[in-house]
């Protein structure tokens, strides 16, 4: 995409204004826990006391509404003292010349490496960045310095206090993530019914696990309901699959055929009412024609379609005991890592450990997370500096700016950039204008500040643009009080806007971080991920009494993780000026597409044998283990070739799964083979299998094909 363009689409994503607003209930709450603050510091302690307090409040009231499964108090906290440690150590590095702009150089670079841990540490930290400069002023003594540090703390302390006294749909997160697994399975199983090569999208499961990682507070308090629903809804998408799929389910036509689709449309419309209940808490109310299509799954389907068919039924049965014990299913007991059966997240008191070693792995060469500090910390220090020269007294908008501007990808940048500049203009000019006709007193502008603050939890699911202009007014309405020209300063703010958004976009184009580049990378690492996950899959049929279940599972984690990371690259090359091929090797807009579609394939079908491993006491599939290694080591082959830009061959796969079903041969004779039935199920399923993952290695070999000349 030229730069022009680039621009232009990233703008008007900045621009653009959502028709959806935040939980109204939630908005007056964050903005009543800021009142709490603002109002008795005002009166004990005066104007600069209360603004410290403000903006500790208002920080940590906005970290709460970020996507995190995190309990919100603990945000809270997690962000107060983050904004009391930063302000405190800016109080004191403001009175020994020179010292400033080294630690917020320094500070940048931690901050931008919390991205490490995910978008809600890397928000949070930035945003003790622009407190350390607004609060920020003068030069004050070390007591002085602590007291305000202590007000930062201290608003996100009410904050999590008030969280803690006046919940307001707790668990709702985790529920919606829930919720959404069970939809998707839904409108798989609907798709499948028409489609029975239809694939799945694997994000909603994705976030339902995160959704599910509990700290030990969440662990005591989490709704009965929520428990043990997830595994079942993993256990459930292979399985539609399972009965779905011509070639290792019910066959293609004919009453199998027609009964399979009776089992999907039944389990589609059980699955949408579990996702219901789930979001709602509310009781479980079956559809009128589930049961009867769900009921007797043996009555025409046989082998493997009919194992997975029951497999399907009493899944079902149990995730719809979870919600509605007058049915007397139990739920079903699946280990899962951390004590208890519960996925452990580490609380507050243990995050700080596994925040460095998340921060120290990223100190390499090449890591986007290393990129984005450095940028973030030379590019807010270069907009202070600069700004600094202009003479004006606020001019630490404009490092301000650069801070809430800088992302580490370029349409989040550019697209914030537009966003922030004109909600800045907008918001500046409306609450200067405020002040100057009507000339508020100190009273009057904290409760124009909170209201603003109202408006901005309101409008952050609304657009970055709006979010901005609600923000830039409730600042101009708190420093307003005691200030000097309202014109003057409102002019200062708007000029040093500018500048910030100008030198944070120029810094960018300096120094970026393509997603175009990295896609070989993506895409190599999904390739060996499928390969990793096939080969698991085939070992569990090799060596049924030895098999690790998680194994397999760890596989399917990290393939989807794979899958995820390169759909996002790609997401974020289409938004990029730089031209598929200018990075070498490269994949064209085309080879990715059929890329995508051959690993979609390759990862259905393991999906499809996984449905179908055999119990522990099952007679091995001789060879099953070998052909698993050989995949697994030619897809890992594979991905390096694609970084090196060599043809990738997988011939010698294609040579031993020949030779390996040439050398299976079905048993004969009557009484053997009825004695070895379930081996011979296997076996078939197998043989199927391998004669699938080898046609969809051959489609991903002709997307991988360089083009002549």
């Amino acid at each position: 995409m030229p730069w022009l363009a680039a621009l232009r689409h990233t703008g008007r994503a900045g621009l653009r204004l959502e028709r959806a607003i935040g939980d109204p209930v939630r908005a007056v709450r964050g903005a009543a826990a800021v009142a709490l603050v603002i109002f008795p510091v005002l009166a004990l302690f005066g104007p600069a006391q209360a603004t410290s307090a403000a903006m500790g409040a208002f920080i940590a009231g906005t970290a709460t509404f970020q996507r995190s499964f995190r309990p919100r108090p603990s945000l809270a906290l997690a962000a107060g003292a983050g904004l009391g440690v930063s302000t405190f150590l800016g109080y004191l590095a403001v009175g020994v010349p020179g010292l400033f702009p080294v630690l917020l150089a320094a500070w940048c670079f931690a901050a931008g490496l919390a991205w490490a841990l995910g978008p809600t540490a890397g928000v949070v930290a930035a945003n003790t960045v622009t407190v350390m400069l607004v609060v920020v002023q003068l030069p004050v003594s070390v007591p002085t310095a602590a007291g305000h540090a202590a007000l930062c703390a201290l608003g996100g302390g009410v904050q999590a206090l008030v969280i803690t006294l006046f919940p307001v749909k707790n668990w709702s997160a985790q529920r919606a993530a829930l919720a959404d697994a069970y939809a998707e399975l839904a409108d798989y199983a609907r798709r499948l019914r028409h489609d029975p090569h239809a694939t799945i999208d694997p994000a909603p499961l994705m976030t339902a696990r995160h959704a599910a990682t509990l700290t030990p507070w969440q662990a005591r308090r989490r709704p009965a309901e929520l428990s043990g629903l997830r595994s079942m809804a993993e256990r459930i998408r292979p399985t539609l699959a399972a009965i779905a799929d011509p070639e290792l389910g019910a066959a293609a036509e004919g009453p199998e055929r027609d009964r399979a689709r009776e089992l999907l449309d039944g389990a589609a419309q059980l699955l949408d009412a579990l996702a219901r209940a789930i979001r709602t808490g509310q009781p479980l109310v079956y559809p009128t024609t589930a049961p009867a299509a769900l009921a007797a799954p043996g009555r025409v389907l046989r082998g493997p379609a009919l194992r997975a068919a029951r497999r399907l039924t009493t899944l079902l049965g149990r995730a719809t005991g979870t919600l509605d014990p007058s049915t007397g299913e139990s739920t079903l007991e699946v280990p899962l890592p951390g004590v208890d059966g519960v996925l452990r997240r580490p609380g507050l008191a243990r995050m700080v450990p596994v925040a460095v070693r998340s921060a120290r792995r990223q100190l390499r060469t090449g890591s986007p997370v290393l990129h984005h500090a450095v940028r973030l910390s030379g590019v807010v220090t270069a907009a202070y500096l600069l700004a600094r020269l202009t003479g004006l007294h606020h001019s630490y908008w404009a490092a301000m700016t650069a801070a809430m501007v800088i992302r580490p990808d370029f349409g989040q940048t550019y697209s914030r950039g537009v966003a922030r500049v004109a909600g800045t203009v907008v918001g500046v000019a409306l609450a200067t204008g405020v002040v100057l006709l009507a000339d508020p007193g100190d009273r009057l502008s904290c409760g124009l500040a909170v209201l603003c603050i109202g408006g901005a939890y309101l409008t952050l699911r609304t657009g970055y643009a709006l979010a901005t202009t609600c923000i830039s007014a409730y600042v101009v309405f708190l420093l307003s009080i005691g200030s000097g020209n309202a014109v003057e300063t409102g002019t200062e703010r708007i000029l040093m806007t500018l500048l910030g958004g100008a030198v944070a976009l120029l810094g960018y184009a300096l120094f970026p971080t393509w997603e175009t580049a990295r896609l070989p990378e993506r895409t190599a690492e999904w390739i060996a991920a499928v390969g990793r996950y096939s080969g698991a899959v085939l070992a569990g049929y090799g060596d049924p009494a030895g098999r690790d279940p998680r194994a397999v599972r760890a596989a399917l984690l990290d393939l989807r993780e794979a899958r995820a990371a390169f759909l996002q690259a790609r997401e974020r090359a289409e938004a990029e000026p730089v031209r598929h091929g200018a990075h070498s090797p490269q994949l064209s807009r085309k080879q990715l597409g059929r890329v995508r579609e051959a690993l979609g394939h390759l990862s259905r079908i393991s999906l499809l044998m996984e449905a179908h491993l055999p119990p522990r006491q099952a007679e091995p599939v001789h060879g099953a283990a070998q052909f698993g290694r050989l995949l697994t080591e030619s897809t890992a082959a594979a991905g390096a070739a694609v970084l090196t830009g060599t043809p990738v061959d997988f011939r010698p796969v294609r040579l031993a799964q020949q030779e390996w079903e040439a050398a299976e041969t079905p048993a004969t004779d009557p009484e053997l083979a009825l004695t070895h039935r379930s081996l011979t199920d296997q076996q078939d399923v197998v043989r199927a299998g391998s004669r699938l993952l080898v046609g969809a290695l051959a489609d991903l070999e002709r997307a991988l094909r360089r083009p002549r000349g």
